[in-house]
């Protein structure tokens, strides 16, 4: 069961690809993207090499300790699409917007380490999930803001050139 759930994962995330990589703002989505898969490894390697979750199943588990499908497609897909869906919003929308994805983040995350080999959390809990999702959603952002200031003061540099 976990190998097609893996499987459908990755398959969903192969399909978003293509829709979430085009128009305008191509750049900054692929920014977000590996900066989120890169924040997404290196958080998820020290939740595991400190043991407070493990991935009895995984792909490429002789590689890797860690779920590279979370961490290198879901999670970055799902901060392009919240990025995307806050991009011009004040910090309260930005919030209750980080509201969506991380609650049902945390409750799939429950119910799957119940009822499937997919996790185990040692030292773990759905708070846990709850906030380092809000972690990296809001590091992301905040990397987004940023890359927007600089893009602005570049921008206003060009014009007086």
């Amino acid at each position: 069961m976990e190998k097609k759930l893996l499987n459908l994962l990755t398959g969903l995330c192969v399909v978003a690809l293509p829709f979430l990589f085009r128009g305008s703002k191509m750049r900054e989505n692929l920014v977000i993207f590996f900066s989120k898969g890169v924040l997404a490894t290196l958080v998820d390697a020290y939740v595991v090499g400190t043991k407070k979750i493990e991935y009895p199943v995984r792909p490429l588990g002789k590689i890797f300790k860690t779920n590279i499908i979370y961490d290198m497609l879901f999670f970055p897909i799902l901060s392009v699409i919240w990025v995307k869906m806050s991009y011009n919003d004040n910090f309260g929308k930005i919030l209750l917007k980080s509201l969506v994805f991380s609650v049902p983040m945390s409750i799939g995350q429950w119910y799957f380490e119940k009822n499937s080999r997919l996790f185990k959390w040692k030292k773990w809990s759905p708070f846990h999930t709850f906030a380092s999702v809000n972690f990296t959603l809001f590091t992301i952002r905040g990397f987004v803001g940023l890359i927007k200031k600089l893009d602005k003061i570049k921008g206003n540099q060009n014009i007086t050139e």
